[in-house]
């Protein structure tokens, strides 16, 4: 028993040694996933149709040879790309599931919230996370760019371009896992308002998988003034903490896990008040933590409630006991969750 145990200490020890320096250069796989994005790597494979050798693709993007294929060595070494060969005994760059993630534009395409969370303006609060652990400093967004994060994207309209399509790659993800598994969720709502709707991306999918449902997609003036108009929806303006358009149902994807509880409970107040009255319901879709364990996407979800706690002023991702709480100080009577095969879940909040 006593060797076991020593084999078993060796062996972690071991472990220890090689996984502390995924710490120590931990960021350079975002940086050198940033760079590809930003080169437009996977776009350019996937619009020549067939594996591309080095030189067709420096010579497709503009590129140094040299400095090329040493981005492509790292990056084919993470599976992000293959190398298989093609004619004459060449070496070709191909694609994998991973590298169509990013694609700029692709279905499944997370390119632009990796170009949020590379941006400096999201890594720069992270150097005061640990003041802000200790409480001898300001709130990290607000310590390393002025102000809060809403404020500065209102001030900044190409930092509040670069929020609406992050948020919207998420949209994406996680509204076909919803209408894929819990489309019952939808049956009987004529008009439906999407709070803090963004750009309108959850409600274009919702509204096409539904015809019958009319859609306000509902956000800040300056978020609602350049979203793209759709058919068979309506951008309004305005001010969630005051008040929400009247609809019969009130849906609403990750917006509550960037306010602390005092406000969300206000937020829901507001979504309860949109509602007809003794009827319609909040559709919530947000991360549950310590839910399941074993659930490959987990660990998704405890990095983003250490997001929320870098970028925003008081948000934080919650449990089942903590989404009870939040649900029954605002008033609603029961609630329903529902997995999905997506980071979030869904919350089905009656009045």
């Amino acid at each position: 028993m006593g060797d076991i145990k020593v084999r078993s200490g060796v062996e972690e020890d071991a472990r220890a040694g090689v996984d502390i320096w995924n710490y120590a250069f931990g960021y350079v796989k975002m940086a050198v996933v940033k760079c590809a994005i930003e080169l437009g790597i996977a776009d350019a494979i996937e619009s020549h149709g067939s594996p591309m050798t080095l030189t067709e693709l420096t010579t497709a993007l503009g590129c140094e040879s040299s400095r090329l294929y040493r981005i492509m060595r790292f990056l084919v070494h993470y599976q992000i790309f293959k190398e298989e060969p093609i004619s004459q005994g060449s070496i070709g760059f191909s694609q994998t599931p991973l590298s169509r993630r990013l694609i700029k534009h692709g279905e499944k395409s997370l390119a632009p919230l990796i170009l949020l969370e590379s941006s400096p303006v999201m890594l720069a609060p992270w150097h005061s996370l640990s003041a802000h652990v200790l409480e001898s400093g300001n709130l990290p967004f607000e310590a390393a760019n002025g102000m809060d994060l809403w404020s500065y994207a209102e001030a900044n309209p190409g930092h509040s371009k670069l929020i609406d399509e992050g948020l919207a790659c998420f949209a994406r993800q996680t509204v076909p896992a919803i209408i894929e598994g819990c489309p019952e969720v939808f049956d009987g709502i004529g008009n439906l308002v999407d709070v803090g709707g963004g750009n309108g991306t959850a409600l274009r999918i919702l509204v096409k998988a539904f015809p019958w449902i009319r859609g306000i997609n509902f956000d800040l003036p300056h978020v609602v003034a350049v979203a793209p108009k759709f058919d068979g929806i309506e951008n309004v303006g305005g001010n969630m903490f005051e008040c929400i358009p009247n609809a019969d149902a009130a849906f609403i994807m990750q917006v509550l896990h960037d306010w602390d509880d005092e406000e969300c409970i206000k937020v829901l107040k507001k979504c309860k008040e949109a509602l007809p009255q003794d009827k319609g319901k909040v559709i919530i879709v947000e991360v549950m933590l310590e839910e399941d364990k074993d659930d490959k996407l987990d660990f998704v979800r405890l990095m983003l409630d250490m997001v929320m706690m870098a970028h925003t002023t008081k948000g934080k991702e919650r449990t089942l006991k903590e989404w009870s709480y939040v649900l029954q100080e605002s008033g609603f009577t029961r609630f329903n969750v529902k997995p999905i095969h997506a980071v979030q879940f869904v919350i089905e909040a009656y009045p």
